[in-house]
């Protein structure tokens, strides 16, 4: 009987764990979960008597800008997994960075475990665990480096040769002001791409992905019903000039499409016309992300 009590506790102080998280770090850059069916699982389990076991353990992964002065070009991502019996056991998890070579990572996430294994035994800790991260993985990028110029240059190099598209989605967009707000950020961005008003509102961005981040950045703090990046692509662009950046845009500077709506308020687009003009410009697939799941 008292092992089912602590399983179940434990399942508990999961939950609670994971609410935390995604109070604390509402934005997807942030906090992403993983595999959702483990989450559902893990509820019904903490909440249900007669439950099953769940069959997977929950994962998620924590996105760690560390507090150093050129942090915008260093994250950090945490990939995280919790065992069943956490927190009597430790999480499982593994730092990654573009900006780590192989023996860095192996060497910070040992540090990592051994700082885990002396301070986080039985209780919860990812939040622990993510200011450790935050205040010492980013001294690992030149450990084995003599000179920390190097990796500082190839940084700005690889945060500027990622192309980005965006695929946002919202419940509605009508207003005028919000619209036009969406295609002058656009154009100071250097953003091409397209936005359909109406019900629901698609709104695509691509460029690089600075540009497109500081874009979503803007967008999401205004007030909107429900938006969300549905689908994103990223592409690593080898030289990164104007000229491989235009070769990768398949759609011209932002504007806005409005397909022939039949409703009486013109709010309903023409889904028929949409997914016609995303298989003109080889997204088709797009179209299934944002209705497939609605069910349209």
């Amino acid at each position: 009987e008292t092992t089912e009590m602590t399983n179940r506790e434990e399942a508990e102080m999961q939950m609670s764990e994971l609410d935390l998280l995604s109070s604390m770090f509402p934005s997807e850059e942030e906090f992403t979960v993983t595999d959702q069916l483990a989450v559902a699982e893990l509820k019904h389990y903490a909440e249900n008597e007669s439950a099953e076991v769940p069959s997977s353990k929950v994962q998620f992964i924590l996105n760690v800008k560390p507090e150093v002065s050129n942090a915008s070009l260093v994250e950090f991502s945490m990939v995280c997994a919790l065992p069943f019996k956490y927190p009597t056991v430790l999480p499982e998890i593994t730092v990654r960075s573009s900006l780590l070579s192989r023996a860095q990572q192996i060497h910070l996430n040992s540090d990592l475990k051994t700082y885990l294994m002396q301070n986080c035994s039985g209780e919860p800790c990812m939040l622990s665990a993510r200011e450790w991260v935050k205040d010492h993985a980013a001294a690992y990028i030149d450990k084995e480096l003599s000179s920390s110029s190097v990796t500082t240059s190839n940084a700005v190099q690889s945060e500027d040769t990622t192309f980005t598209r965006l695929w946002i989605y919202s419940h509605h967009i009508y207003n005028k002001q919000k619209r036009k707000n969406v295609i002058d950020w656009a154009k100071e961005l250097s953003l091409s791409g397209f936005c359909m008003p109406g019900k629901p509102g698609v709104v695509c961005v691509e460029g690089l992905q600075s540009s497109c981040e500081e874009f979503w950045s803007r967008v999401r703090r205004l007030t909107w019903k429900r938006i969300l990046i549905r689908h994103r692509e990223d592409v690593s662009l080898e030289g990164g000039g104007h000229a491989e950046i235009q070769k990768q845009r398949k759609f011209p500077p932002l504007e806005e499409k409005c397909f022939d709506a039949h409703g009486a308020r013109g709010n309903h687009m023409n889904l028929g016309q949409l997914y016609r003009f995303l298989e003109e410009k080889g997204c088709a697939d797009i179209f299934q992300m944002y209705f497939g799941v609605e069910g349209h």
